[in-house]
């Protein structure tokens, strides 16, 4: 991979992590109206293979899978409706800076499981690097530990534990199109939500959407530009780099709940962002170097 083709990468998950952001925030409002983070899941699903077929269909895309990455891409179907569910309906229970918190627990599982995962060396900058940024984001959604339901603790875990599975999944899916990869991990996310939402007993009627309409369309646009930037940014770059750029979606979060839910912003969550974008920063400058380092060893050597 090249130092060119690693940029966009990087703003692509950029941009994927800000659309999230905005996402969760909106899927809060939803809850409050009465629309569950699982009966979005699933209606969300019909809307985006409703896009995805129709795409296909004008530009022509190829729909196969790479035989080679069948299953890969059935884990990634299971690991994206597990990972939507969990976050969404955590929402419900705890205030979002506390499942935002929880739930970036991932960028540090990535780092932990990658040297098993992706055979990479789990070297002390990137320890610190990916330390930083936890403890930045620890400081921008500041949460309080004290009363609160343990439901939504564990369905923000959760969906940290599957969101990791999904960034080491989706990164093995480089030889299948961006087209079919959101196809098909659509249609094993559909079964797995209605499933899940049935035995929840929270599979509610389309009209539940109308609750609050706007939110609803907000958290399933958000989360369908950000899917899709995802998976563009995941055939680019590894997924340790992209867990960190990830980061930035809670001060995203943050600042969307101070807009959007009223939330006020402290001096200290202030610095806890800066602290996350110092430590991408810090990242993205070690990916060039490496890069530029491996570009100057000499073939045949």
């Amino acid at each position: 991979m090249t130092r060119f083709s690693h940029a966009p990468g990087l703003l692509l998950a950029f941009g994927s992590a800000g659309f999230y952001g905005i996402n969760i925030v909106y899927a809060r409002v939803a809850s409050f109206a009465g629309a569950s983070g699982s009966a979005i899941v699933v209606y969300r699903v019909f809307l985006m293979l409703a896009l995805v077929a129709a795409i296909a269909l004008v530009a022509r895309c190829s729909l196969a899978v790479a035989r080679e990455e069948r299953r890969t891409i059935l884990l990634l179907g299971i690991a994206s409706a597990l990972q939507g569910i969990c976050y969404l309906s955590s929402v419900a229970f705890i205030p979002v800076t506390v499942a935002a918190v929880v739930f970036y627990t991932y960028p540090i599982l990535i780092v932990l499981a990658s040297p098993f995962v992706e055979k990479t060396p789990l070297t002390l900058a990137l320890v610190v690097v990916v330390v930083i940024a936890s403890f930045g984001v620890c400081l921008v959604v500041g949460p309080a530990f004290t009363g609160l339901d343990w439901r939504g603790l564990a369905l923000a875990f959760g969906g940290s534990i599957w969101t990791a599975v999904q960034f080491f999944a989706a990164a093995r899916c480089s030889k299948t199109g961006v087209v079919a990869k959101v196809l098909w991990v659509q249609l094993i996310v559909l079964p797995t939500a209605i499933l899940i939402s049935l035995v929840a007993g929270q599979l509610a009627p389309p009209s539940v959407l109308a609750l609050a309409p706007f939110a609803v369309a907000v958290t399933i646009g958000g989360y369908l530009v950000g899917f899709v930037f995802q998976l563009l940014a995941l055939g680019r770059i590894p997924a340790v780099a992209a867990g960190i750029v990830y980061c930035a979606e809670p001060v995203v979060a943050s600042l969307f709940s101070a807009l959007i839910l009223n939330e006020s912003l402290t001096p200290l969550q202030l610095a806890g962002g800066a602290l996350v974008l110092a430590a991408i920063i810090t990242n993205v400058l070690m990916g060039q170097r490496h890069t530029r380092d491996a570009t100057l060893v000499p073939i045949g050597d």
